[in-house]
């Protein structure tokens, strides 16, 4: 026993200091994964659902398309654009319905588009507004909307492919469906 306290046998200088550099190295590591974690799991985020998207065309002179955009994010969103097969909608042509009912229902073809008119989804009646600026969407909401006229829908586009676009000031939502006959 004696003899091995009198040893002179030990770790280098250069072991020594390689090993306190990489504890502390692991260690700052950790706290910063902690703390990014803890900041970004508090952070409400923004997210949006669009479903139910459907476009017609009555085969003369009339196309419409319409949509539920659904706040599923942990904050209200200001949707400043919504653009159909690349084409941006004046905010006249767009009518909607803020609601926090759950809709089940597919939504209907309506021909006739008026401020304070009235759409049946399902067995619920829901008054349009026309939009004129920007449309905020709180957090958890629904939102019915429905597009007059969108550009560059055409009787020719029945059975084409067309994408709308949702804009956000940080994100931008797509989704795709048919062209399909009103009727």
């Amino acid at each position: 026993m004696k003899s091995l306290l009198k040893s002179k046998k030990g770790l280098s200088t250069v072991v020594t200091t390689l090993i306190i550099l990489v504890v502390s190295v692991l260690l700052a590591t950790v706290v910063t994964f902690y703390a990014i974690n803890v900041t970004t799991t508090r952070v409400e985020e923004e997210s949006l659902q669009v479903f139910k998207l459907h476009t017609w065309h009555n085969g003369t002179t009339f196309a419409e398309t319409a949509f539920l955009v659904i706040n599923t994010g942990g904050r209200d969103v200001v949707i400043d654009k919504i653009t159909v097969r690349g084409q941006e909608c004046a905010w006249t042509t767009v009518y909607h319905n803020k609601t926090q009912d759950t809709i089940n229902s597919d939504l209907p073809y309506n021909s006739t588009l008026t401020d304070g008119g009235t759409i049946t989804v399902g067995s619920t009646g829901y008054t349009f507004t026309q939009a004129s600026d920007d449309l905020i969407l709180k957090s958890g909401w629904t939102m019915i909307v429905y597009i007059a006229n969108p550009d560059h829908i055409a009787v020719s586009d029945i059975g084409v492919t067309v994408g709308i676009n949702v804009f956000t000031a940080n994100a931008q939502y797509y989704k795709e469906a048919n062209v399909e006959a009103s009727s």
